[in-house]
């Protein structure tokens, strides 16, 4: 006896949901990288790295080839001050 094919119509909707939000999710987190690959395992040389590619292209994963830097960087200092303990 065969299954009739009307009870496989909510499977195949769910599979078609799940994979149509996967797809969009990883489209979404490919156009917030600014179009590259996300990165994995990211130590603080990389993380200070991605910040100072934002303070100089505006962007997370941005890179310039200027040999100068954009008016006023001289200014946003990427340090972070420690809080003094009294």
């Amino acid at each position: 006896m065969g299954v009739p094919f009307e009870a496989l119509i909510p499977y195949g909707i769910m599979l078609g949901m799940f994979g149509f939000t996967g797809a969009a999710l990883s489209k979404l987190r490919h156009m917030q990288n600014g179009g590259k690959r996300g990165r994995h395992s990211l130590d603080q040389w990389d993380r200070q790295m991605m910040d100072r590619d934002r303070r100089l292209t505006g962007f997370l994963r941005g890179q310039t080839d200027q040999v100068r830097a954009p008016a006023g960087f001289e200014y946003s200092n990427g340090w972070r001050v420690e809080r003094q303990i009294m």
